[in-house]
C-alpha cells in the first residue's frame, strides 16, 4: 500500500476500519488480526470485544506489541455466548491458522509412560504413546532411562508375560518364575489378579508395603536354605529402597497434580511446570513466549493450548490466583490455599522467576558481548560503528541465470526480514563478477535514496579488490561515502581477512570473534545468494526443452540440473553420460534422440 500512489483508496480504508471499530460489540467472542496480504497473524479472546480490540489502537504500547500493532491491516471477530466458549474457539483457531505472533505449542514434549496392557495376559511396557483402551498408565516419568529401570524391576518382581507373541514352548523367564507360562498353561485373567494389584500399589508410590511383603518372602527363603532366591529377594529390596530415596519431594496422597506458575516482564512470560504422579515429582516443563494480551490472559491461553495437546490430563492442575474463573470448566483447575500444594506452588512461581530472571541476565550479556564485536570491528576497519551491515555476493554458473544476494546484519545478528534477492541480466559487454556487483548495489543505493530510507554504516563485498574497487565506483555515481570491505577467502573458500578499500588487508587473526562475526556473514550471504540461483536455475530447467522428452518429468530434471552444469552439457551428452546421471537406458536414448535425430 503505497500513500503516494493511491491517497484516496488509503484513506477509505483507514475511514472502513475506523467504522468497524466503532461497531465492535460488548459480547465476548474471539477477534482475529490480519496483515495487508489478508493472512491472520494473531488470534485473541476478550470476555468484551469492543474493549479488547480498541485497546490495540489506543493508547501507548512496548516494542513487541507495536510491531504487532503496525503489521494489522484489517480484523474479522466471531462471537460467542460465553467467555469459556471464546477460549475453546482461541485455542482452535490458532491450531489452525498457525498465527506468527501466537504462541503455538509444537513441541509438546512426549514423556515415557510405564504400561500396564489391557491384553488376557497382560506385559509392562515403557511408551510415550498414550491410548486409554490399550490399558492402565502411570508417569510420566523424568527420562527413558528412569521409566526402563522400573519396568525392568517390576519384570523382575512380578510375572508379567515378556514376549511380545506368545510362543510354543517355555522360555528362559518362566524357568526363574518371572513368567506364569501362558505359551503352556492355561493361565486365567484371575491368575493375574495378586500382581496388578501389588504392581499398581508399586505404581502409585506405596513402596513400603512391597519392600515389607518381599522381606517376607527372603525370609522364608532363607529359612528353607533357598539361598540364590533369599539373595534375589535382597536385590529387589535393595532396588526399591534406592527408588524411593530419589524421590525427594512427595505427596502422601498419591495423587497425580500439576503445578503450573509463571513470571514476566515487559516482553516475555516464563511458565514452569511442576509434574507429579502417584505423588511424587518426576518431571519439569518449562516455556518462553513473547505475549501481546494481558500476562494472565496469555497464561490461560497457554493452559489450554498445553493440555488439549495431552492424552492424559492429571488429576488437579494447580495455578495460582487468577481473576478470570473461564478456564475453570474446561480443566480440572484447584487454586491452593494452603499446606504443602501451596508450598508446592509457591516452588513453581519461584522456578518461573528464577528461569525468566537467567534468561534476561543472559540476553544482556549475549547483546553487551555482540556490540563489542561490532564495535571491535568497526575499530578494524576504523570507521565510528557498523551496527548495520550489509553484505553482497553474486552467483552464476557459466553466465547463466546471474543473481545477486544481499544480506543485513543489525547489531550483529541476521536480520531476515530486510534480505534483498536481485535478478540480473546478462551484461553485453562485460561479463564478470564485478561488473553485475556494480551493477546490484547501484540498484540497492538508488532505491534507499529515492525511499528515503536508512542507508547502512558498512558494506561488505564477497570477493577481493576488483569487487571493492567495482563497489566503490557504483557509490561514487551516486554520490554516496559508505565505508566498504571485501571479505576475501583462502585456497579452501574459507574466509581469511579482510580488505579495505585502498586494497590493503586487515590483520584481525588475534579478534577471534569479529574474524567470527565476519566468517558467519560471508557464510550467510554465499548461502542465501547460492540458494537463490539453485531455485532460478531450477525453473529454467522447468520451462526448458526437457518438457517435450517423454520420461522426464520434474524429479528427472532436477537429477540432470545436480549432474551437468549447462543445458549445453545436457545437449551434448552421450547415452552412458546420462546413464550415469541416474537416467535408465531407455530414457537416456529418448534425450539423446531429441536433441541428436537421426538424419533419414
Amino acid at each position: 500500500m503505497y500513500i503516494t500512489e493511491q491517497p484516496t483508496e488509503v484513506i477509505l480504508l483507514v475511514d472502513v476500519f475506523k467504522k468497524k471499530l466503532s461497531l465492535l460489540p460488548d459480547s465476548p467472542g474471539v477477534y482475529l488480526m490480519k496483515n495487508a496480504s489478508g493472512n491472520i497473524i494473531y488470534v485473541g479472546k476478550a470476555k468484551v470485544l469492543k474493549n479488547r480490540v480498541r485497546s490495540y489502537f489506543t493508547g501507548s504500547h512496548d516494542q513487541k506489541t507495536q510491531k504487532l500493532v503496525s503489521e494489522i491491516a484489517d480484523f474479522e471477530y466471531i462471537l460467542t455466548l460465553t467467555e469459556v466458549e471464546a477460549l475453546l474457539l482461541e485455542c482452535n483457531l490458532i491450531k489452525k491458522y498457525d498465527p506468527y505472533y501466537n504462541i503455538l505449542l509444537k513441541d509438546d514434549k512426549s514423556y515415557p509412560y510405564i504400561l500396564i496392557t489391557a491384553e488376557k495376559h497382560p506385559r509392562i511396557l515403557v511408551t510415550r504413546k498414550v491410548s486409554k483402551k490399550a490399558g492402565k498408565y502411570f508417569g510420566p516419568y523424568p527420562s527413558a532411562t528412569a521409566a526402563r529401570e522400573t519396568a525392568r524391576l517390576l519384570n523382575r518382581l512380578f510375572p508379567f508375560r515378556k514376549c511380545s507373541q506368545i510362543p510354543s514352548k517355555a522360555c528362559l523367564y518362566f524357568h526363574l518364575g518371572q513368567c506364569l507360562g501362558p505359551c503352556i498353561r492355561d493361565i486365567t485373567p484371575d491368575n493375574y489378579q495378586d500382581v496388578l494389584e501389588k504392581s499398581t500399589l508399586f505404581l502409585r508410590g506405596n513402596q513400603k508395603s512391597i519392600i515389607k511383603w518381599l522381606e517376607e518372602k527372603m525370609t522364608k527363603a532363607a529359612a528353607a536354605l533357598e539361598f540364590e532366591a533369599a539373595r534375589e529377594y535382597r536385590d529387589l529390596i535393595s532396588d526399591l529402597k534406592l527408588i524411593s530415596e530419589k524421590q525427594n519431594i512427595t505427596l502422601n496422597d498419591y495423587r497425580n497434580r500439576d503445578f503450573v506458575a509463571y513470571a514476566f516482564n515487559d516482553e516475555l512470560i516464563s511458565i514452569q511446570i511442576l509434574c507429579f504422579r502417584q505423588g511424587n515429582l518426576v518431571t519439569r516443563d518449562g516455556f518462553f513466549f513473547a505475549y501481546y494480551d494481558e500476562p494472565e490472559e496469555s497464561f490461560i491461553s497457554f493452559l489450554l493450548q498445553y493440555y488439549t495437546n495431552k492424552a492424559l490430563i492429571p488429576d488437579e492442575i494447580c495455578i495460582p490466583e487468577i481473576k478470570s474463573t473461564s478456564v475453570m470448566d474446561i480443566l480440572p483447575i484447584v487454586i491452593p490455599k494452603k499446606g504443602k500444594t501451596k508450598q508446592l506452588l509457591s516452588m513453581a512461581a519461584s522456578n518461573a522467576e528464577t528461569v525468566l530472571k537467567e534468561k534476561v541476565q543472559l540476553e544482556k550479556e549475549k547483546e553487551a558481548e555482540q556490540q563489542k564485536t561490532v564495535g571491535g570491528l568497526a575499530e578494524v576497519l576504523g570507521i565510528s560503528k557498523a551496527d548495520t551491515i550489509e553484505a553482497f555476493d553474486i552467483s552464476g554458473l557459466y553466465g547463466s541465470n546471474i543473481v545477486g544476494g544481499m544480506v543485513q546484519f543489525k547489531d550483529g545478528k541476521p536480520f531476515r526480514s530486510n534480505y534483498r534477492k536481485f535478478n540480473i541480466a546478462p551484461l553485453p559487454d562485460n561479463n564478470d563478477d564485478t561488473a553485475y556487483l556494480k551493477h546490484v548495489i547501484g540498484r540497492r543505493y538508488s532505491r534507499l535514496l529515492q525511499e528515503g530510507l536508512c542507508l547502512p554504516d558498512l558494506i561488505l563485498v564477497d570477493g577481493g579488490k576488483g569487487q571493492v574497487k567495482a563497489a566503490l565506483e557504483s557509490l561514487h555515481k551516486l554520490g554516496l561515502t559508505i565505508p566498504i570491505a571485501g571479505m576475501v577467502k583462502n585456497d579452501r573458500h574459507e574466509t581469511r581477512t579482510l580488505i579495505n578499500k585502498a586494497g590493503k588487508e586487515l590483520a584481525i587473526g588475534e579478534r577471534t570473534e569479529v574474524f567470527r562475526l565476519i566468517q558467519r556473514i560471508q557464510d550467510e550471504v554465499h548461502r542465501f545468494a547460492i540458494t537463490f540461483h539453485r531455485q532460478q536455475r531450477i525453473k529454467t530447467m522447468k520451462a526448458s526443452e526437457l518438457d517435450n522428452i517423454p520420461g522426464i518429468g520434474p524429479k528427472r530434471k532436477l537429477m540432470l540440473l545436480k549432474a551437468f552444469q549447462t543445458f549445453d552439457d545436457i545437449k551434448n551428452a552421450s547415452v552412458d553420460d546420462l546413464k550415469n546421471a541416474g537416467l535408465n537406458a531407455n530414457v537416456a536414448e529418448e534425450v539423446v534422440d531429441y536433441f541428436h535425430p537421426l538424419q533419414d
